[in-house]
């Protein structure tokens, strides 16, 4: 896959205070890609800039080919945002927004008849298209917003926490738009999001806090290298079991006759299941998951 993001040595400060230092990172074309971070890391303040909103005061940035600062005008045209507050006017139609929306863009009347079109298809709002926004439930407006965002037929979209405040079910149905955008017409998403399932979905994730890109990696590789499996075991003699651990001196804690053994690697747990086979009850391995790694790398929990 190309490139079609590629960010180097990106720097912004207001006065005193670092925004983003030297933040380098690039998104393949047609993946999706998770930008995460708790509240403050600089994730904004690095979007505004790679979306041509704010101006960088340092490094280089490369969005479908142009680059920011001379190009600004192409690199609009390759993009599209929804944003976590919407746009649109609450007491127009759905449809009433996104003709006015799409008259940005400078389309002929049939052009722009044709891209609401398929934008309202794409996004599956054709159900609610002459509502008013304001009368929408919040997957429905999620949906307008994504609408919306698609008129121009971007090449990107950037997704800023899609789906915060919506229940489970509607969070479900907005996180399968999504999905269809990429694996039906291609598209490149950039989602940020606080729900560490939903960045467990991506092909790539980049973790910043402080200005500074942490970590980037697939899921798989994050939680290798910044997550801990546990074995937990349910023996028939506790004893036996202790004895056996402390002789391989393999760390473990106890609670309600559970054995808790913290693994570097999952397959850890394979000779000490081997060697426990005959005393074991009930027996659990726990993944570590991508919350543990946004707990590890940032210190704090995920916060919306």
């Amino acid at each position: 896959m190309n490139k079609i993001i590629e960010v180097t040595g990106l720097k912004k400060s207001f006065g005193s205070v670092q925004a983003v230092k030297k933040v380098d990172f690039c998104v393949m074309q047609g993946a999706m890609f998770a930008f995460l971070g708790p509240n403050g890391a600089g994730k904004s303040t690095t979007i505004d800039m790679v979306t041509t909103q704010l101006r960088p005061d340092a490094g280089e940035v490369l969005v479908n080919g142009f680059r920011l600062g001379q190009e600004d005008e192409r690199i609009r045209a390759s993009i599209g945002i929804v944003s976590q507050d919407s746009l649109l006017d609450p007491l127009l139609t759905v449809e009433e927004n996104l003709y006015v929306r799409g008259g940005f863009y400078k389309l002929s009347k049939a052009a722009l008849k044709t891209a609401i079109a398929q934008a309202s298809a794409t996004a599956d709002v054709n159900d609610f298209l002459k509502r008013p926004y304001g009368k929408l439930s919040g997957g429905q407006r999620r949906r307008a917003d994504i609408a919306r965002a698609l008129i121009n037929t971007p090449r990107i979209l950037f997704l800023d926490e899609p789906t915060t405040g919506l229940d489970p079910q509607t969070r479900k149905n907005v996180w399968q738009t999504i999905r269809q955008l990429q694996q039906q017409q291609g598209m490149t998403i950039f989602l940020t999001t606080h729900y560490m399932e939903e960045a467990a979905q991506a092909d790539f994730i980049t973790i910043m806090d402080h200005g500074e890109v942490l970590a980037q990696g697939t899921p798989l590789t994050l939680k290798d290298r910044h997550a801990q499996d546990t074995l937990k075991l349910l023996p028939k003699d506790s004893g036996a079991l202790a004895v056996m651990l402390d002789s391989l001196q393999v760390p473990y804690t106890v609670a309600s006759e559970v054995f808790q053994i913290p693994l570097q690697q999952t397959t850890a747990a394979l000779p000490i299941i081997d060697r426990a086979r005959d005393n074991i009850a009930n027996i659990e391995i726990i993944n570590g998951t991508m919350d543990d790694v946004f707990l590890n790398l940032t210190g704090t929990e995920v916060r919306g």
